[in-house]
């Protein structure tokens, strides 16, 4: 019998579950630790505290009977959980997060632990480039492997979810000293549309936290909400979100660079990101509005990518 260590989950973690999925989360988070349990009684494994980061899942520390140190993850969405992990696992010996176990009836699977701790290891000096190298390598590896079964599609993405609340946001919201770049960018948010030569698995949540490096300052890409689409989509999310309002053309310029997609073709998928994300921000009073406006200001003025 494994040692049983958890208690409840944190009131923040909580509070960002419920934050992210509604009230229906509680009774799931009530259940968590007996989860975790189960989880490590079934992989021989011996549980340590949580790591209390993230806002769709829970994660705690263990360790294996040899002293390998994992992370246990149990997901509210058992959709989310199938979908990361075929994903994680089409992208195995990749520049991703390892699966070491995982059970589809407890939605909760044992990871790697990227360098030795929670949140990875030292950021190398080229940041940039490696991360932009390493999600060049998942798209090639997602065009080339089979892919899973199930995987939503970006196309479902833009038009069950993307346009719909952009238009709902546009009634209930006021973008203020912004309408008129708001008004410039939309129709291009409501013709954009994919190349399927570029179709691949999409990592598709490509902020910073989500990008760590192990001990030989490898990047390793973590948390996926995979989908199936155009690549340019994971670069311009890379371009708009990885580090909100800093680097911003130095990105784009990478994104082409790499990826081989001139940035007039990637431009149009960053404002869109960028509008979708602005109306966010209004609609929830969120502080970040006005660096989201200007980095969608600096995406549709000339040249984007070709300035300092």
């Amino acid at each position: 019998m494994v040692e049983r260590t958890l208690g409840e989950v944190s009131p923040e973690c909580r509070r960002r579950l419920i934050i992210h999925y509604g009230a229906k989360a509680s009774e799931w988070l009530d259940a968590v630790p007996a989860l975790l349990d189960q989880a490590a009684e079934r992989w021989k494994l011996a549980l340590g505290a949580y790591h209390d980061a993230g806002h769709a899942s829970v994660i705690a520390m263990a360790d294996t009977p040899g002293g390998r140190p994992l992370l246990l993850k149990a997901w509210a969405d058992p959709a989310r959980f199938r979908n990361e992990v075929n994903a994680l696992r089409l992208w195995a010996a990749g520049p991703t997060v390892g699966v070491v176990e995982a059970a589809d009836d407890l939605a909760v699977a044992a990871l790697e632990m990227i360098g030795g701790r929670p949140g990875g290891g030292e950021r190398p000096a080229r940041e940039l480039q490696t991360v932009a190298a390493a999600l060049h390598g998942l798209h090639i590896s997602g065009r080339r492997r089979r892919r899973p079964c199930g995987l939503p599609t970006l196309d479902s993405h833009l038009n069950q979810e993307v346009r719909p609340r952009v238009r709902r946001r546009l009634e209930t919201t006021d973008p203020g000293p912004w309408q008129d770049l708001v008004d410039m960018v939309l129709p291009e948010l409501m013709t954009l549309g994919e190349d399927d030569s570029r179709t691949t698995v999409l990592h598709a949540d490509l902020y910073r936290e989500n990008v760590l490096f192990d001990r030989l300052g490898h990047p390793r890409l973590i948390d996926p909400l995979p989908m199936v689409g155009d690549a340019a989509f994971d670069w311009a999310f890379w371009t708009v979100y990885y580090d909100l309002g800093r680097g911003t053309d130095a990105r784009l310029a990478t994104a082409a660079r790499i990826s081989r997609i001139p940035v007039p073709v990637l431009a149009p998928w960053c404002r869109t990101l960028a509008l979708d994300g602005l109306l966010y921000y209004l609609e929830t009073a969120d502080p970040r509005s006005p660096r989201m406006a200007d980095v969608l200001a600096r995406l549709s003025a000339p040249n984007p990518g070709n300035r300092s």
